[in-house]
């Protein structure tokens, strides 16, 4: 069977190879209906770009990097999730690929990725997007880069993330509302900005409604389960008991959720517990985690989407959003008894 190229695909849908390329790449400067034959064309031919040829031709690679150093393997999988889906409609490919950002390597590691893999852009998630060494690296080399979950918008970069100090916020308030005062509070790795976001947003529900903060309802965790056991153990063991518990994401909240079972407390009578993220795990427990809704994949989408956008046009202007963070409440909080 004879190959299909895009000189072939030119020719049956009467437009110029630089056309076809154009659509290919998803590039503007081409019009709706001249999109949409060349992309039917694509169908009927059934044709497929070979990478190497396309990244010949006009220098790049056609892959995005994605880096990451978090805990949470359900996170990871949510990022990897929206970033094919961005991958994918661009025809583009995706490389994942783990750090270590406390590592002396770090910057030289990066280095040896962007060059044996001939990396297009990058796609930095949390703790990374907001690691200055990093991002200034980036800037001096002028690697294309954008950042997730970042806490800090700056004007010449791609930045997509939540409202992680508004969701907290609301999930504390929720917990005040229910009649809870002393509502314990789990912190996450000190290393990712949504820590300290999370945290104040939990302590801003406490002055909004009068509630004075108390320092010993507060537990260092590092958004693993193992933290959240540990953790859990020191505010289950204090007099009085705190009413509630929120822990900064949904496995140190599962990880609450077990010791109190364990130790005969019934969940939300006993004590309501809460976490962030919407984690599967959320879900998956009985009770259900009350939670926050974070939209990692459509976060990671718009950043991975954006970058390609502005590798094919450095042009484009940098691009700064903040998505909703949602409450989700389930069986796991209820009224003071």
């Amino acid at each position: 069977m004879k190959k299909v190229t895009i000189n072939s695909v030119a020719s049956y849908a009467g437009v110029s190879k630089k056309t076809v390329s154009r659509v290919l790449n998803n590039e503007p400067n081409v019009s709706d209906a001249t999109r949409e034959k060349v992309l039917k064309v694509f169908k009927e031919l059934d044709y497929t770009p070979n990478p190497i040829a396309r990244g010949l031709a006009q220098n790049r690679s056609f892959i995005i990097g994605c880096i990451y150093d978090n805990p949470s393997k359900s996170y990871i999988t949510r990022v990897q999730t929206g970033a094919l889906a961005a991958c994918q409609g661009n025809n583009y490919n995706l490389l994942i690929h783990p750090c270590d950002l406390r590592g002396d390597a770090l910057i030289s590691n990066i280095e040896h990725l962007l060059h044996s893999s001939r990396l297009d852009g990058l796609v930095l998630t949390p703790p990374f997007s907001d690691f200055k060494v990093l991002v200034d690296f980036l800037k001096r080399k002028k690697i294309p880069y954008a950042r997730v979950a970042s806490a800090v918008l700056e004007d010449d970069s791609i930045s997509v993330r939540s409202n992680d100090e508004q969701g907290a916020f609301e999930i504390t308030e929720h917990l005040i509302k229910l009649g809870h005062k002393a509502i314990a509070f789990i912190k996450g790795h000190p290393d990712h900005s949504a820590t300290e976001q999370r945290f104040k947003g939990y302590r801003r529900a406490l002055s909004t409604h009068g509630i004075e903060f108390n320092e010993r309802l507060v537990e260092e965790g590092n958004f693993s389960y193992h933290s959240g056991v540990d953790s859990a153990r020191s505010i289950l063991d204090l007099t009085p008991r705190p009413t509630a518990v929120f822990a900064s994401n949904d496995y140190m909240a599962a990880a609450v959720l077990k010791l109190a079972t364990q130790r005969q407390l019934k969940v939300p009578n006993d004590i309501s517990i809460a976490g962030f993220d919407n984690a599967p795990i959320a879900r998956h427990i009985w009770p259900g985690l009350t939670t926050i809704a974070q939209p990692v994949e459509e976060m990671t989408k718009q950043a991975v989407t954006k970058l390609i956008e502005h590798i094919g046009d450095p042009q484009e202007q940098p691009y700064q959003v903040t998505l909703e963070a949602r409450l989700i409440t389930r069986e796991s909080t209820a009224q003071v008894k």
